[in-house]
């Protein structure tokens, strides 16, 4: 199991954890979409903060940024498969491919 599904596998993650993957979200989600919502990213924002669900937009946010944050550190921080492994199901492949023949 690598580190990423160890850390996923349903327990809560802790207060530190959480801070870096809403860190890596709201960056990620910067890089993102920076350059196509520059111009109306003040009108959208005076308009959702007239909203009566504010609070609920806030916690939706919250979870879509930590979800984000995840992929991102996934993405960057997965191990690549262990060499020899790999040379063994290659050799075994091989193996099975010359025993059907």
């Amino acid at each position: 199991m690598t580190r990423a599904a160890e850390r996923h596998d349903g327990r809560c993650e802790g207060l530190d954890e959480r801070a870096v993957l809403l860190a890596a979200g709201l960056a990620e989600l910067v890089v993102t979409t920076v350059g196509s919502a520059a111009g109306s990213a003040w009108g959208t924002l005076r308009g959702l903060l007239r909203r009566s669900d504010a609070s609920e937009l806030v916690a939706e946010a919250g979870q879509e940024l930590t979800a984000r944050g995840r992929l991102v550190l996934d993405r960057y921080t997965a191990q690549p498969p262990a060499h020899l492994e790999t040379l063994a199901r290659h050799a075994l492949a091989r193996q099975a491919a010359t025993d059907d023949v």
